[in-house]
């Protein structure tokens, strides 16, 4: 039956589509009665608690077989792609690093590329992963352990939001409280210095938009 959802803290498209049994998240972040979160978000994994979804029904599939033989249908299940970069102090890639992620229960090992990224495959339902740099040639960062929310990115027009770029660019190290206290403001104002704006400490639509760029999402 169709409905709205409202979106809590952690919460992305994908997988509340999965949640309603939805295969494509596609199905609901392109339908016409959400195209005006969807032109004010932009992108479906970035979204604010008290977003309002519009949930469409589902639509059963119909296929024409034989009746004198056993079919296999095979249901691809959807993932989440988790892409990271990993910089060092002075935003210099940590290339060819291995590493250690542990996706909620499960463990794999992983390198980043030259270019300090990793790419991975993840289940629509995870909340949480860790990633840890084992690489022993990688002074100083060798066993620094990473928590990563996933789903837990606010739109850069928050405040929540600018902190939580600022913090995993290493800008800031506060608690992600949607507060405009002197830290963050010192935050945006290292920001603004370092890549080349106006530096008044204000997260205006300049720094925004730069933020935005610098941080990739």
């Amino acid at each position: 039956m169709a409905q709205n959802h409202t979106v809590s803290q952690g919460e992305h498209v994908s997988g509340i589509a999965g949640s309603y049994g939805l295969s494509d998240y596609k199905t609901i972040w392109y339908h016409p009665n959400n195209a005006d979160l969807k032109n004010q978000r932009e992108n479906p994994n970035v979204l604010f608690p008290g977003d309002s979804l519009f949930i469409p029904d589902r639509e059963p599939n119909e296929y024409s077989r034989p009746t004198d033989r056993r079919h296999r249908f095979v249901r691809k299940r959807p993932t989440l792609k988790l892409r990271l970069t990993l910089l060092d102090q002075y935003e210099k890639p940590i290339a060819n690093a291995g590493c250690l992620l542990v996706v909620e229960a499960d463990s794999r090992q992983v390198t980043s590329d030259a270019d300090g990224k990793i790419e991975e495959e993840i289940p629509l339902s995870t909340r949480k992963c860790v990633l840890t740099i084992q690489d022993a040639l990688q002074t100083p960062y060798s066993g620094v352990s990473i928590p990563i929310k996933i789903g837990h990115l606010d739109p850069v027009e928050e405040v929540s939001g600018q902190q939580g770029r600022l913090k995993n660019l290493g800008y800031f190290g506060g608690e992600i409280d949607g507060k405009s206290g002197p830290d963050f403001q010192s935050a945006v104002e290292e920001f603004q210095c370092e890549h080349g704006l106006t530096v008044d400490g204000m997260c205006g639509k300049m720094t925004r938009a730069k933020l935005k760029q610098v941080h990739g999402c």
